[in-house]
């Protein structure tokens, strides 16, 4: 059953100036809050590695932040805001970056009752002449509620839809900076392991990553893998209903290799797995399910919002993950794509991850509630409250926090 719990249990005081507006100058100069097990001290993020026990295996989120807010204008001159979320023909993100001419996409639109059909065009104000050059509109298919409408880009010269982000577009900074996209953000709103375009928003824990960090980390016998989850508008969405159980959650595509998910069928006991970020979690988290699936219904499908919490299951993690393996191996295929709604909540139980490299999330969010969930009780109020006390900063830009589970 879904679990009975009130949201504003979840609240705690965050001033505006708690919240970092922009990064340090250097990534791994961040704080960093180390829980273990009840047990909270702190120290920077460049000593990240000095924390993580040897030949522990610790998964990445490589998914890439696209420039995907457009600004047009309307022949009256209204301003029209189009914030790109996902592609619907083709639904495949690569064949989508990939198209030369149009392209239609799941969107947000900004000044919505402003456009009521017809094509609109790429506001040209201090436009670069390649930008210029593209002669972008944007067509109005569908106007839907809320993140449903769908729009049908269409160009010029020959350029890829990617480029033509890359172009035209600005990165989509979290709306709580309270300010406009500038040009450090296109590089520092992105990890330096970013490899797949298709997020609106950054897994912002692993923004702390330098090469430094990686090399220590290879140095202390710390394997790296990856997955890719593309995160969607969904993680700026506060939750608005009294219970979490009212609460839709966005769902999300991801993939992760066959390779991958062997690697995780042959961890020997008490190998840690240690996942950067609440994306990269929901990912391996999912991956339980989804054996499950394999293992009563022949094959995956995607991970319902509250599919974890309907029926107790007793297969292990290795018996779940090696049903996926099981089913690529049969189909021929070297990587499992597939989509998930999981919210993780307390009560959740997890399966897969015994660390999380997070930062300090809203109030009020299902971030929080999964940061309450996999340290369990009333933890998580003692872990924030000591980030407040000590100076630490909040959010996407914030400091960061290792967390070990009991």
């Amino acid at each position: 059953m879904e679990p009975k719990i009130k949201i504003q249990d979840f609240s705690y005081d965050l001033p505006q100036e708690r919240i970092a507006k922009y990064p340090l100058e250097c990534r791994d100069a961040s704080k960093l809050l180390i829980y273990n097990k009840g047990v909270i001290e702190e120290n920077f993020f460049f000593t990240l590695s000095s924390h993580i026990p040897q030949n522990s295996l610790m998964v990445f989120n490589n998914t890439k932040v696209v420039p995907a807010r457009l600004f047009f204008r309307k022949e009256t001159g209204a301003l029209i805001e189009i914030f790109c979320l996902e592609p619907v023909n083709p639904t495949d993100y690569a064949l989508s970056f990939a198209q030369r001419e149009c392209c239609e996409w799941n969107v947000v639109i900004g000044n919505a009752k402003k456009w009521k059909g017809g094509e609109v065009h790429l506001l040209l104000d201090n436009a670069s002449e390649e930008a210029k050059a593209l002669d972008l509109r944007a067509e109005l298919i569908h106007k839907g509620d809320n993140n449903g409408s769908v729009v049908k880009f269409k160009w010029e010269t020959g350029c890829s839809f990617s480029e033509v982000l890359d172009i035209c577009g600005r990165i989509p900074i979290p709306p709580y900076l309270n300010r406009d996209t500038e040009e450090l953000d296109y590089e520092r709103y992105q990890t330096l392991y970013a490899k797949i375009k298709g997020s609106v928003a950054a897994p912002t824990a692993g923004l702390h990553f330098t090469d430094r960090v990686f090399s220590e980390l290879d140095a202390n016998g710390v394997a790296r893998e990856t997955v890719c989850l593309h995160v969607g508008a969904g993680t700026f969405v506060p939750v608005k209903s009294e219970y979490i159980a009212d609460h839709k959650m966005h769902t999300e595509p991801f993939e992760v290799t066959k390779a991958f998910l062997e690697k995780l069928c042959a961890l020997e006991d008490g190998q840690k797995v240690v996942a950067v970020g609440t994306t990269s979690t929901r990912t391996l988290e999912s991956l339980y399910f989804l054996g499950v699936q394999c293992i009563e219904n022949g094959a995956p499908g995607a991970v319902e919002q509250w599919e974890p919490y309907r029926k107790e299951y007793a297969y292990t993690m290795k018996e779940s993950i090696g049903a996926i393996v099981k089913y690529l191996n049969d189909n021929g295929l070297d990587k499992l794509v597939a989509r998930t709604g999981i919210i993780i909540v307390p009560s959740y139980k997890f399966r897969v991850v015994d660390m999380l490299v997070t930062n300090f999330h809203q109030p009020q969010s299902t971030l929080l509630l999964l940061i309450s969930a996999f340290m369990g009780g009333d933890d998580w109020k003692r872990v924030y409250n000591y980030a407040l006390d000590n100076g630490f900063r909040f959010l996407s830009y914030g400091d960061s926090s290792l967390l070990i589970r009991g």
